[in-house]
């Protein structure tokens, strides 16, 4: 596959719970994209000409972002499925690798982001990694972005009980530190404080449906059931959501933690 290097460079020696491989296509077409300003942000931190390490990239959605601003991105994951659907970039070199065995050589890397995956990590195996690679002064950025809210009360009621009754028990216990937006994970460096960031989307209803389909509770809960439970939620929300191609403005908070070696 030419542009990009894609082979095994460690050992995933630790359990890696993939809730994502099986729907990585799904996943790059129906993802919210991050703010602009996430990345500008970012770009301040740490010189242009910085190596960037993308942890947990999956379908490189981040990835891409950075490369407009950062000259070299290397962008890892433990699916080698979400490394296989991510796009080709001149300026990206992705890599199938764990969080806790990235393979990168010592204090090599400028910054470090985390796109929605901090959660999943064994996290003092990864901050130690994280700690090794980053060069003096560089930075570890992670994020993550909770509950969505969907414009129109009755769309956003239906779309809630959907999230916390009908998935509801079938999300991952690790669920629960985004939506508490990260702030109870230990953070290993000296905290930065950013700006204030929301993601926001006009999507049509197919849209909604389709980013409902990514989430690691839908597919639980086919595997378990045998039941795909967003037939029923299309059926409700088409009720109420009005023409096919009407968009509502969906929005979600975005919380990020950052720190200086």
């Amino acid at each position: 596959m030419s542009g990009r290097t894609i082979d095994r460079i460690a050992t995933l020696s630790h359990t890696f719970h993939d809730y994502f491989s099986g729907v990585a296509n799904r996943y790059a077409d129906f993802r919210p994209h991050y703010p602009a300003k996430v990345f500008d942000y970012l770009a301040t931190l740490v010189p242009q000409d910085s190596v960037v390490w993308d942890c947990a990239c999956g379908n490189g959605q981040a990835t891409l972002d950075l490369a407009k601003r950062f000259d070299r991105i290397v962008a890892t994951d433990a699916s080698r499925e979400q490394i296989a659907s991510a796009a080709a970039h001149p300026k990206v070199e992705f890599r199938v690798a764990s969080a806790e065995q990235s393979g990168l050589a010592d204090e090599s890397v400028g910054l470090i982001t985390v796109a929605q995956a901090l959660h999943w990590f064994d996290l003092e195996r990864f901050y130690a990694e994280a700690k090794r690679v980053l060069r003096p002064g560089g930075v570890l950025a992670a994020w993550a972005y909770g509950i969505n809210q969907v414009e129109g009360d009755a769309v956003n009621q239906l779309v809630h009980d959907f999230y916390s009754t009908t998935v509801g028990p079938y999300w991952p216990p690790e669920r629960k530190l985004v939506e508490e937006g990260y702030c109870s994970i230990r953070f290993p460096l000296a905290e930065v404080t950013p700006p204030d960031f929301r993601m926001e989307a006009p999507w049509t209803l197919e849209q909604l449906l389709g980013y409902f389909s990514t989430w690691s509770a839908a597919n639980r809960f086919i595997k378990a059931t045998g039941r795909n439970p967003i037939e029923p939620l299309s059926d409700a929300l088409a009720c109420v959501w009005g023409n096919a191609n009407t968009t509502r403005l969906v929005t979600w908070p975005l919380s990020v933690r950052l720190g200086r070696k």
